[in-house]
């Protein structure tokens, strides 16, 4: 048991020193490796597991709205690029190029996707007439490539998967309202399935998306007390369909342009899962996107019968869908709970002669390491409640992390103090205005993470400036 211990220990408390306890987690785990590309990582069979049971329910959930998979280009022309001006004046410093191809030097520059709005528009100018062809309701997965300067696994790296989704409607307001369903759609997917609460609300214009109308978002609050950005969804309006030429024919004869929206998330879910619900022991993985969900552990399986029985119980759990392992090792017990435990694994069965005896097992959570004691027969049952119990003891568990790091402040001088001596998110009135959003950011080191909808109004003035409040904001520090 010494030797477990010692294993427990290679992992940096998290307060300590969160970022490297992060970093100690993504590589014991063996969540990814670095690559000899810098700022780009190698995601490990673990780690891209993960990512497949994210795509897998995220893709059924697409689908449930009429949304259908696509593909487009790895490269962009420069000129279509900029068909948008705002567009690519946000990207413009994060675009990396293809200048060459083969010995030859391209006579057009190609831009290496960053996201993929101008593809999508070319195409749909070339498939919409009319009004019988919308909505059109597209998404892909795919990696993208963005130039940032500073990399942290799964947070920031220069290339990530992602899913976008690229839809095109009639009106305004059929375009709203697949907005606004989309953001939903991913607010329930955090909440329900990754165990992790978020917020909902609409980003600053100096926050939202290059481009678009209108950026909604979802946002996470992290162990450490910094935000993250969860998902996002954007209303184009008609900017994008008038610079592409996106017309079609109505009802009424009349040519009009198209209402884009776009939505996505990507493997930065991955860092919030690990932030939101790991503990020094390594990795806490919600069921639903955890690879394994069962560990069985067989005790004395040396002796007559354990190995069989331990088999025969992995038969009757992956028969009724569960996704279940056997660790039959010649490591010791110790050392298998401490490596699993390090892995996330939501449950651990444990069987041994005494069990089988008993025609028991001993069901133990990785959450908060609580044993049962479960008759054999009565194991599927048992193991779908306690996933389902562990998924809302994580929530309950981060929701109250965030309550107790959520402040609010009434003036410039409040804001600063929380902000110098507190992490998590600060609940201030803001006027609108773009110079007081620059202010806090300059003297507090805080950008405004959403205006939550249905926001209460805590006074009726701004924090910054003190003239008359218009919104709501949550301001935090980000990853």
């Amino acid at each position: 048991m010494a030797n477990d211990k010692k294993f427990v220990e290679q992992i940096t408390p998290m307060e300590e020193d969160f970022a490297r306890w992060y970093t100690d987690i993504v590589k014991k785990a063996d969540l990814i490796d670095y690559s000899s590309v810098k700022g780009c990582m190698i995601i490990r069979p673990y780690g891209y597991a993960i990512w497949e049971n994210i795509q897998s329910i995220l893709d059924k959930r697409f689908k449930e709205t009429g949304v259908e998979n696509v593909y487009m280009p790895l490269f962009i022309p420069e000129s279509l690029l900029n068909k948008e001006k705002d567009h690519v004046e946000g990207f413009a410093p994060e675009v990396a190029w293809v200048t060459m191809g083969g010995e030859e030097k391209l006579q057009e520059r190609l831009c290496v996707r960053p996201t993929s709005e101008t593809l999508f528009c070319d195409h749909y100018a070339n498939i919409i007439k009319s009004y019988r062809d919308l909505p059109k309701l597209y998404n892909q997965w795919c990696s993208v490539v963005r130039w940032e300067k500073t990399t942290r696994p799964f947070l920031r790296s220069r290339e990530f998967l992602w899913q976008e989704g690229h839809t095109m409607h009639r009106t305004r307001e059929e375009a709203e309202e697949r907005t606004v369903m989309m953001l939903n759609l991913y607010a329930d997917f955090f909440e329900q399935d990754l165990g992790m609460p978020v917020i909902r609300g609409k980003k600053t214009d100096k926050e939202k998306f290059a481009g678009a109308e209108a950026t909604y978002t979802v946002e996470a609050l992290m162990h450490d007390g910094k935000a993250l950005q969860g998902g996002t969804s954007h209303n184009f309006g008609d900017g994008f369909a008038k610079a592409f030429g996106i017309q079609y024919l109505d009802s009424d004869n009349k040519l009009k342009y198209c209402n884009q929206t776009s939505w996505g998330v990507s493997t930065r879910i991955i860092g919030g899962i690990i932030m939101t619900h790991g503990d020094d022991s390594g990795l806490v993985l919600p069921p639903a996107v955890a690879p394994v969900q069962v560990i069985i552990i067989p005790v004395q399986q040396h002796k007559s019968g354990v190995l069989e029985a331990a088999e025969k119980l992995r038969k009757t759990l992956s028969d009724a869908g569960i996704r279940v392992k056997t660790d039959d090792s010649e490591q010791s017990p110790g050392w298998k709970f401490a490596e699993h435990e390090m892995r996330g694994v939501p449950l651990r069965i444990e069987i041994g002669p005494r069990d089988i005896e008993a025609n028991s097992c001993v069901l133990v959570r990785r959450d908060n390491r609580e044993k049962k004691v479960l008759p054999l027969d009565a194991v599927v049952t048992a193991v779908r409640e306690e996933m389902d119990l562990l998924t809302k003891a994580l929530y309950a568990k981060a929701l109250e992390n965030r309550e107790k790091r959520t402040f609010q402040a009434l003036d410039m001088e409040e804001l600063k103090k929380i902000a110098s001596e507190q992490s998590g998110y600060i609940k201030a009135m803001w006027c609108g205005d773009e110079a007081c959003e620059n202010k806090i950011k300059e003297e507090a080191d805080l950008s405004s993470r959403c205006m939550p909808f249905n926001a209460e109004s805590i006074s009726d003035r701004c924090v910054c400036c003190g003239r008359p409040a218009k919104a709501l904001v949550y301001w935090g520090k980000a990853y």
